[in-house]
């Protein structure tokens, strides 16, 4: 039960019992309001009289009101059961997109902006934002070009995108597919992923369904010893999607097009122009000196590998003749191979220590401590009494979601904070990553009260089985609390504008507090802080451990420091192979949307240069250089990330990189738990969301300019 004082919040939850029909009729209901407010704003407002308390406050007010709702309806398509809900939820997204690029290009309101920020009043630094950026996104949307042809192609263009966006992504979370292999193909795949899979009928008697999400993709690349399973599981992930292949072509042939229209050389350019980078050139320099300096580590390390298989290989069939050649399949299998022969460690022993419940509860109170946070889980009827309905099952979208309270600690002033909402197990038609969801954001209402936020953990962990809780990986436990950070982003940002709300901000800084965090993961008192050996939880567990274990002794309750320790060892073990293929994703981003001219994009072989750019950046072979060619696979299908925002934009998981580094040496390495440092982290950085440059933001928490000393220091790589 939660203690008295934390059991009433002053804000309901949101509620989420839409149907189809309520939906759609919701939607079309905000963007009529919306749109009146639009038009009272021109008709009750000329250019000479035109300031922002008439022009922008209005429709600032109104994001904020819509974003409450629109949020929402939009969230459904990436975690709803109900397919028809989720074709709602996308055909909503596709109203409220077409809705958002009309009002981007109304030119009635674009002068009345225009003429306010002429006028040149004093405001205070976040309206003074809203106002310039409001002022250029107008003229980024088409209305610097002339009425006519060119911005009637333009807004047809932009519509075009979204439609595209909202079907890629749709096609991604409704992907189910997958293989059949008997167990004896699936050889050397853990028993906890083979006991959750589907057992064949008919043709496929004896056989196993492996599927490609998450929980049972990467177990059997990392186990399966049958090299030709993996060879399998690895194509056939790259070609899940292959209905994307024309849609992503399409998107980065129209960017081009409608960048040249705005007179920009490329969508780069375009893209890069607001974000911290500001020009192509400098990221261009980034990735490519990251790429040089990280060319020879990745070559000894394929070196080590190359060597490892082949060791491997003749251990199995001495007969068999091995070809030299290092495959993708191959990787995640002997670099796990290496982990466990050269440093200890046993990924699946490690897991046995991280049962996901407790591991939550050991991050949530690291945030407690660290930022001040009190979290309160709201369960059984406590869901009914904090429901606006009444019913506690309409406080969430499925059983298996877990909601929290969030307040601050009497330091920090006991208020409340928001909501946090965990949902964390894969099942049919929902997003198939890892992310935060913001549900509704925070902001500062007309009367001049504060609004809070909610936010989502959208994740697919194994789920529990009876003998076992859903265990984490040490890389998985890394996720999570990668994915909690950007959720508390969310919830202790205080900005008066929903628009610059939480992790609001530029997307080559977005990635950086969270980042920042993940150091936590590789802290060893947090590690043994943050573990439970699962054993411990129940004597039930005790039995199905004891079941397995044989008459090895009763485990400790926390992990061993001899563990942790090898752990740790391995941090950046193959770490030049790791970034080269985040370098490979960042180069290709950069590559389509940068071409020379417009037909050079058009003629582009999008598969060809994906996977020709793979071989030549991550040095790994592919089914190319078995006579394949470089169009076996198109796993640009399967990258939401460059339809769904981080288009020009990828190379910011490599540079926010850099600040969250620089951050965390120059403030928390020394004492990752120092409360008053995490307390001014919180108020500095997390607070501002995307309310003020991005840059102050970082200058005013390191007190000086951010370098890449740490970053390239932490690689091995410093000159």
């Amino acid at each position: 039960m939660a203690p008295s004082k934390l059991k009433n919040p002053p804000q309901a939850p949101p509620v989420f019992t839409a149907t189809p029909s309520s939906l759609i009729a919701d939607t079309k209901r905000i963007i009529e309001t919306s749109r009146k407010v639009q038009d009272a704003v021109v008709a009750n407002v000329t250019a000479n009289d035109a300031t922002f308390a008439k022009v922008l406050l209005p429709m600032a007010q109104d994001e904020n009101t819509m974003a409450l709702e629109t949020h929402i309806l939009g969230f459904y398509q990436a975690v709803s059961t109900d397919s028809k809900l989720r074709d709602a939820s996308s055909e909503a997204e596709k109203l409220m997109d077409d809705f958002a690029i009309e009002s981007a290009m109304r030119e009635d309101i674009y002068k009345l902006v225009d003429a306010v920020l002429e006028r040149g009043d004093k405001l205070d630094p976040e309206s003074q934002k809203l106002l310039e950026k409001e002022h250029k996104d107008y003229v980024r949307n088409g209305l610097g070009l002339p009425a006519g042809p060119q911005r009637d192609r333009f807004k047809e263009i932009k519509k075009r995108l979204s439609q595209i966006s909202i079907e890629f992504q749709k096609n991604l979370n409704e992907e189910n597919g997958g293989l059949w292999f008997t167990r004896e193909e699936l050889n050397g795949v853990p028993e906890d992923v083979l006991s959750g899979l589907k057992k064949g009928e008919g043709e496929n008697e004896g056989k196993l369904r492996l599927t490609f999400k998450y929980p049972d993709l990467f177990p059997t690349l990392k186990y399966a010893t049958n090299a030709e399973t993996r060879k399998q599981v690895m194509i056939a992930n790259e070609n899940k999607c292959n209905q994307n292949v024309p849609l992503f072509k399409e998107a980065v042939v129209l960017r081009d097009e409608a960048a040249r229209l705005l007179g920009y050389p490329d969508h780069a350019t375009f893209r890069i122009e607001d974000k911290m980078a500001k020009t192509p050139k400098t990221v261009n320099d980034f990735l490519g000196d990251l790429r040089s300096r990280l060319k020879e580590g990745g070559q000894k390390e394929l070196k080590i590998l190359t060597a490892l298989k082949e060791t491997d290989l003749k251990s199995r069939t001495p007969s068999q003749s091995f070809d030299g050649n290092y495959y993708l399949w191959d990787n995640r299998f002997y670099d796990r191979m290496l982990l466990e022969k050269e440093y200890s460690i046993d990924q699946q022993l490690i897991a046995e220590y991280f049962p996901l419940q407790t591991t939550i509860r050991g991050m949530l109170k690291i945030f407690e401590e660290l930022f001040g946070l009190q979290f309160v889980e709201i369960t059984g009827e406590e869901r009914d009494e904090i429901s606006e309905t009444g019913k506690g099952n309409d406080i969430v979208w499925h059983e298996d979601v877990q909601v929290f309270s969030v307040w601050d600690d009497e330091g920090e002033g006991s208020g409340f904070v928001g909501y946090l909402y965990l949902d964390l197990f894969p099942r049919d038609g929902k997003y198939g990553h890892a992310a935060n969801f913001n549900l509704q954001p925070g902001f500062i209402n007309k009367d001049g009260n504060r609004r809070y936020p909610a936010t989502a953990l959208v994740c697919n962990f194994s789920k529990p089985s009876a003998k076992k809780p859903s265990l984490l990986k040490h890389d998985e436990v890394v996720t999570l609390f990668h994915e909690l950070g950007h959720g508390i982003h969310d919830l202790v940002s205080k900005t008066t504008y929903s628009r610059f709300h939480g992790t609001n901000t530029v997307r080559d800084f977005v990635e950086a507090p969270s980042q920042m965090l993940e150091n936590w993961c590789w802290t060893p008192s947090q590690i043994k802080a943050l573990s439970t050996h699962y054993s411990s939880l129940s004597d039930d567990y005790l039995q199905a451990w004891k079941e397995h274990a044989g008459d090895k002794p009763k485990p400790e309750e926390k992990i061993p420091d001899e563990l942790i320790a090898n752990l740790i060892s391995t941090k950046h073990v193959n770490d030049a192979l790791f970034n080269l293929r985040q370098l490979h994703f960042g180069i290709f981003d950069m590559t389509v949307h940068q071409p020379a001219d417009h037909d050079t994009i058009k003629n582009m072989d999008i598969s060809v240069t994906y996977n020709s750019l793979r071989k030549e950046i991550s040095q790994l072979d592919g089914p190319e250089v078995l006579g394949k060619g470089y169009d076996w696979g198109h796993g640009q299908a399967t990258f939401g990330h460059l339809i769904g925002g981080y288009d020009a934009g990828y190379y910011g998981y490599l540079s926010s990189q850099v600040y969250s580094t620089d951050m965390f040496y120059t403030v928390f390495k020394a004492n990752p738990m120092d409360p008053k440092e995490g307390r001014r982290y919180r108020h500095t950085v997390l607070e501002r969301g995307g309310s003020q440059e991005e840059m102050k933001t970082l200058k005013e928490f390191l007190g000086r300019e951010p370098n890449t000393d740490a970053f390239y220091k932490e690689l091995g790589l410093t000159n």
